[in-house]
């Protein structure tokens, strides 16, 4: 079983995933205010903080993208297919299976507002999808 993991795909699903993550939580975005309340973070403490979680994003981001496009190789290759949908239930296996039955359990213990939890869980299941369909689309 040969995997091959494209580097296009996996710079597409970084490119969009900083896109998602702009998106969702900037001050003009989707849910970037409720974020801030919620979390406390002001806009002051994000200009303290400086680019260290760009940093971050981008590092963890170019890491899934990693990670997708070759569970994506590794779904293809077993299954002898490749298609899109494929792409998208990786995705979403990924997401249901790691990133958000992480997240509840350490919010849960952490006892962060139930709401948060759904602003960041819906946002990692769009993140996900989002960087495996252009993974589908170009691997």
């Amino acid at each position: 079983m040969a995997l091959s993991v494209s580097w296009a795909a996996v710079l597409a699903a970084t490119f969009i995933g900083l896109a998602i993550a702009w998106i969702w939580y900037s001050d003009w975005g989707l849910v970037g205010g409720v974020w801030r309340r919620l979390t406390g973070v002001t806009p002051e403490d994000s200009t303290r903080a400086g680019r260290r979680p760009f940093v971050v994003l981008m590092g963890s981001i170019v890491v899934t993208a990693v990670a997708l496009s070759v569970a994506y190789a590794m779904a293809s290759a077993s299954l002898g297919t490749e298609s899109v949908g494929l792409a998208v239930a990786v995705g979403f296996t990924a997401w249901l299976g790691f990133s958000l039955s992480t997240l509840v359990q350490h919010n849960g213990f952490e006892q962060k507002p139930a709401q948060l939890t759904a602003i960041n869980s819906a946002y990692q299941l769009v993140l996900f999808v989002g960087m495996a369909v252009a993974i589908g689309l170009l691997q």
